[in-house]
């Protein structure tokens, strides 16, 4: 093959781009250095088509984007073109377009309003008083996570079916471990909780979404439906809330973790845990607890991490253990001796998922046990059945 020859080759093979030079020399049985020249043409070329094909608009000229699709998205989300501040536009491979809108007035910009919004639900907040629990012998603690629920995201279940294998799973564990002596139930929550950041489909990144819901219904729906469970738990033991940004989720994560807490405001049996830190810690007899999404740290840093951070609480406790979610499958390792616990996922499959072949991943919540002394002593699981 001669140079215009790989060159054509590659533009119509682009998935060739990924592999090594010397993968596509042996691929094509040419010399290295063409291999390398013409991969690093047809790159360059790539690249700048794909960019090209990214738009940015602020609000000055947001009326240059016509197309029905843009104006159908903007209804979906409940904006008017006036509210946007800028919109981010490409096309899919498959020529689907997606945007990616920022709107003039967040929720960070509007400290007043969010101030009152919380005030008014603090002087609202149901007025519960202390329940009188049952004293433990040989106490432990529950560690009750589901992350990676992912609610909005479009499944082939329906809308309906996370709220139903989150409750179901909530009482259904419960039930299971309520003999082991559980003085206090710790509960991170969020984890990517809601599926994108709402206005704009993405992730926190900007990774589009296909969410089956408005970013208004989806906030309504995840809060309200933790709350249900919260509160429903609560009546069994006290509960200790621990909001978890994710890597979908990480701004509206915090707006919830507000909610709630302005929700328990008069409720002395939750407590929640919406502090700035995005690495939260918690401290059982014995045990340290590390609570965070795990997707920005690396796994074999996690001990050191943990032992600069928390240096007093390090040296008090003798069980160590990092709690993360972001894998959506069980995987526990040990470093240091400090466990790493990838908790699973009971989230549906979605599209792009099973495009990719990531369909043996068990779907299952787990209730974890932690004595007060002796640390970890088991779990109880409830699998979700397809």
């Amino acid at each position: 093959m001669n140079r215009q020859d790989v060159i054509k080759f590659l533009r119509n093979k682009t998935g060739y781009l990924k592999k090594g030079n010397q993968w596509i020399a042996d691929k094509l049985s040419i010399d290295l250095s063409l291999a390398t020249e013409c991969k690093k043409e047809v790159a360059a070329d790539t690249y700048k088509k794909c960019k090209n094909s990214a738009q940015e608009f602020t609000n000055e000229n947001i009326n240059e984007i016509n197309d029905n699709g843009f104006k159908q998205h903007l209804s979906q989300i409940g904006l008017k073109l006036e509210d946007v501040k800028s919109v981010k536009f490409w096309q899919t491979s498959k020529g689907d377009s997606r945007y990616s809108v920022v709107p003039l007035n967040q929720w960070h910009e509007l400290d007043s309003e969010k101030n009152a919004f919380l005030d008014a639900v603090k002087h609202k907040s149901p007025k519960v008083s202390k329940y009188s629990y049952k004293p433990k012998t040989s106490a432990s603690l529950g560690v009750l996570s589901l992350p990676d629920i992912h609610y909005g995201k479009i499944t082939v279940e329906g809308p309906e079916a996370i709220e139903e294998h989150y409750m179901d799973i909530v009482m259904e564990l419960w039930e299971k471990s309520k003999g082991s002596n559980i003085e206090q139930l710790l509960m991170p929550i969020g984890n990517d909780g809601m599926n994108s950041e709402g206005l704009s489909k993405a992730t926190t990144a900007g990774t589009p979404q296909d969410d089956y819901m408005g970013w208004r219904q989806s906030f309504r729906g995840y809060w309200q439906l933790m709350d249900t469970a919260i509160t429903w738990l609560s009546k069994k033991v006290p509960v200790k809330v621990v909001i978890v940004q994710g890597n979908h989720d990480f701004e509206r994560m915090f707006y919830i973790g507000e909610l709630l807490e302005s929700r328990y405001a008069n409720n002395p049996n939750i407590e929640v845990d919406n502090s700035l830190n995005e690495r939260k810690y918690y401290q059982y007899g014995s045990n340290m607890f590390l609570n965070f999404h795990g997707d920005k740290v690396k796994r074999q840093n996690i001990p050191l991490l943990m032992a600069t951070e928390e240096p007093i609480m390090w040296s008090t406790t003798k069980f160590r253990e990092a709690l993360v979610g972001h894998i959506h499958k069980e995987l526990v390792d040990e470093i240091m001796g400090t466990k790493v616990r990838h908790i699973p996922s009971i989230c549906g499959n979605d599209e792009w998922h099973k495009g990719r072949a990531y369909v043996g991943t068990q779907r299952v919540g787990q209730m974890h046990i932690y004595h007060f002394d002796r640390g970890y002593e088991g779990m109880f699981q409830v699998n979700v059945l397809d």
